[in-house]
């Protein structure tokens, strides 16, 4: 496919926003980035013309490359502030991994529409518990076996990797809900990023070698250029976002996670209607 000049200078612009906001909110909000780049490169990749078919796939497996790299910076920076709980990362690890590798498979094969919905349905989901359930006073961490932390462990990697994110979408407001301070919820899921990132990009990047209408500069599902922009702007915008995380209070950073989710979901779920809607004219 041939991206000529006018459509390419609105991509690279979309490209800058969603690296800047990523960014930002990646800091702030411990999400990798990728629930802002995500929809901002399948916007991106549907103006371009790009083959609707395998569109959400390169915007999944681009997010997850940038977020290997925004975790890195966001996930530094929440650990001078002693946010990172560093024995769940130990613990959970394993089986994010276990979940990472099922869920980036998945969504290398199946349709791009099913991924649509993943991401629209879960981020509501989580929108609503955010914005409504009243967070304990008095937070303490709740203890459960080692199995039951296994299972959520995979079960948040896979649906991550199949939403092109980088955890804390869902590692955010499970681990409040499981006794987790906000800061400290915000802060660990930053680092599991780099968990979650990693593997899913290479996994999609294999999955999607021999891809008909792919973009220039792509590597199976990731798209070099793409992420070539956005990963500087990510990075060096975490640092904002996690000193916004540490300045406000914690019910206001639990009302804008939500309200930001809320946003994206509603989107998705236009676009996955509008897409439906055309198809079956």
């Amino acid at each position: 496919m041939v991206i000529d000049f006018s459509t390419l200078l609105p991509l690279l612009a979309i490209a800058v926003g969603a690296g800047v906001v990523g960014g930002i909110l990646a800091g702030l909000l411990g999400v990798g980035g990728g629930i802002v780049i995500v929809p901002a490169l399948y916007l991106a990749l549907s103006t371009a013309g790009m083959d609707p078919a395998i569109t959400m796939q390169v915007a999944v497996g681009t997010s997850l490359a940038t977020i290997v790299f925004t975790s890195l910076s966001s996930g530094y920076g929440h650990f001078k502030r002693g946010a990172i709980d560093m024995d769940l990362l130990r613990l959970w690890a394993p089986s994010l991994l276990v979940g990472v590798i099922i869920g980036a498979v998945l969504g290398g094969y199946v349709s791009g529409l099913i991924l649509v919905g993943v991401f629209a349905v879960v981020a509501a989901l989580v929108a609503i518990d955010m914005i409504f359930r009243k967070p304990a006073t008095d937070p303490a961490v709740r203890s459960f076996p080692k199995v039951v932390w296994a299972a959520l462990g995979t079960v948040t990697g896979a649906l991550s990797a199949m939403m092109g994110i980088g955890g804390g979408t869902i590692g955010v407001p499970l681990l409040n809900f499981l006794g987790y301070d906000i800061r400290r919820a915000v802060g660990s899921s930053a680092a599991i990023g780099f968990i979650i990132g990693l593997p899913g990009a290479v996994v999609y990047a294999l999955t999607g070698l021999g891809a008909e209408g792919l973009p220039p500069f792509s590597l199976g599902y990731v798209n070099l250029a793409a992420a070539a922009i956005i990963i500087p702007l990510t990075s060096s915008f975490a640092h904002v976002g996690v000193k916004l995380a540490h300045s406000i209070s914690r019910r206001a950073l639990r009302f804008a996670f939500g309200i930001f989710l809320m946003l994206t979901s509603l989107r998705m779920f236009v676009d996955l209607f509008s897409t439906l809607t055309a198809n079956g004219q």
